[in-house]
C-alpha cells in the first residue's frame, strides 16, 4: 500500500513540475532578468548583490504561473487534440483542475514575495507581468483571444517586462536601456508572431479571433520580419552608445561562429522550422553566454583584460 502511495505521490509531484513547463521559458527569463539588472548595475557603478537572485526566481515563477494558468484554461480544448492532450497534464488527468488551480495560487504568492524583495518599483513591475499572466489566458478578459491585444501582452509579460523587473531592481531610471527593452519587446513579438503564422490553420478552424486570423498570415509575416529589423536597429543604436562593456562583443562574435556550426532545423516549439524560425534556439544560446559571462565578470568570477 506505501509503495502504491508513493508512486502516487511522484507522478502527483511531476505532474505539477510539468505543469510549470519551466522548459519553455527559463531559457529566455533567465537571460533577459540578467540582461536588466546587468545594465541598471552598469548605469548607476552599483555591485550586484542577492536582489538578482531574487527577481530571477520572481520571474521564473510568474512565467510558470502564466503557463499553468494557460493550462488549466486551455485544458477543454487541448483535450480534443492528441497531442496537445498529452503535453496539458489537466487534459490527460494526470492532475485535476483544482490542484492545478492550487498550484498556481502559491506560485503567485511566491512570486509576489520575491518581487517585493527587489523593491517598489520591481514589485510593481512584476505585478502588472502577473495581471498580465493571468488575463492572457483567463477569462473575462482572455487577451491571447483578441487581435493586436494577444501579441502586445505576449511580447510585453515575455520579455520587456522580465528586463524591467530585474534593472529596477538596481536604478529607477532605465534612460538608453529603453532601447534594449524595446528590442526585447519586439523580439518576443516576432516570437508570437511567428507562432501565430505556424498555427494559422488550427486557429482559424476552431474560430479564435486572433490577430493573424484578422491580418492573414501574409502580413503577420511582414510584421514578424519588421520586429525583428526593428529589435536589431534598437541594439545597434545602444551598442553605438556604449551600453554594452566593449570586450562583450568578443564572446558575441565566438558565440555566433559556433552556433552556426551546427545545423538548426527546429523552431523552439520543437516545430520544423520556417520563416527564420531555426535561429530561435541558437539565438537563445548565444543570449544566455553573454548574459553568464557578463554577470561572470560582475561578481569578480571571471577576470577580463
Amino acid at each position: 500500500m506505501g509503495v502504491i502511495e508513493g508512486k502516487h505521490i511522484h507522478s502527483r509531484i511531476d505532474a505539477a513540475i510539468r505543469l510549470s513547463r519551466w522548459r519553455e521559458h527559463v531559457p529566455f527569463t533567465i537571460p533577459l532578468t540578467i540582461f536588466g539588472s546587468l545594465l541598471a548595475v552598469r548605469a548607476t557603478e552599483s555591485s550586484m548583490d542577492w536582489r538578482l537572485a531574487a527577481v530571477v526566481i520572481a520571474n521564473v515563477l510568474s512565467m510558470s504561473f502564466a503557463f499553468i494558468i494557460n493550462d488549466i484554461e486551455d485544458a477543454p480544448d487541448d483535450a480534443r487534440d492528441p497531442a496537445k492532450g498529452r503535453r496539458n497534464v489537466i487534459s490527460s488527468g494526470a492532475l485535476p483542475r483544482r490542484d492545478g488551480y492550487v498550484i498556481a495560487a502559491v506560485t503567485l504568492l511566491m512570486a509576489i514575495l520575491l518581487f517585493a524583495a527587489g523593491g517598489v518599483w520591481t514589485l510593481v513591475t512584476g505585478g502588472v507581468t502577473l495581471i498580465l499572466c493571468y488575463f492572457y489566458s483567463a477569462p473575462p478578459l482572455r487577451l491571447k483571444a483578441r487581435p493586436i491585444t494577444d501579441v502586445v501582452t505576449h511580447a510585453l509579460m515575455l520579455s520587456g517586462l522580465l528586463m524591467m523587473s530585474g534593472f529596477f531592481a538596481y536604478d529607477h531610471d532605465p534612460q538608453v536601456a529603453w532601447m534594449v527593452i524595446v528590442a526585447a519587446i519586439l523580439f518576443s513579438a516576432y516570437g508570437q508572431f511567428y507562432n501565430q503564422v505556424d498555427d494559422y490553420d488550427v486557429d482559424k478552424a476552431s474560430g479564435l479571433k486572433n490577430t493573424v486570423v484578422l491580418l492573414g498570415k501574409r502580413l503577420t509575416r511582414f510584421l514578424s520580419f519588421a520586429c525583428v529589423f526593428g529589435a536589431l536597429l534598437c541594439m545597434a543604436v545602444a551598442i553605438s552608445q556604449g551600453i554594452f562593456p566593449t570586450w562583450l562583443g568578443t564572446f558575441l562574435i565566438i558565440g555566433i561562429v559556433t552556433v552556426i556550426m551546427f545545423p538548426w532545423e527546429f523552431d523552439m516549439r520543437g516545430n520544423l522550422a520556417t520563416d527564420g524560425g531555426n535561429w530561435q534556439r541558437p539565438g537563445l544560446i548565444v543570449a544566455n553566454l553573454l548574459a553568464l559571462v557578463w554577470l561572470a565578470a560582475e561578481i569578480g568570477m571571471l577576470s577580463i583584460g
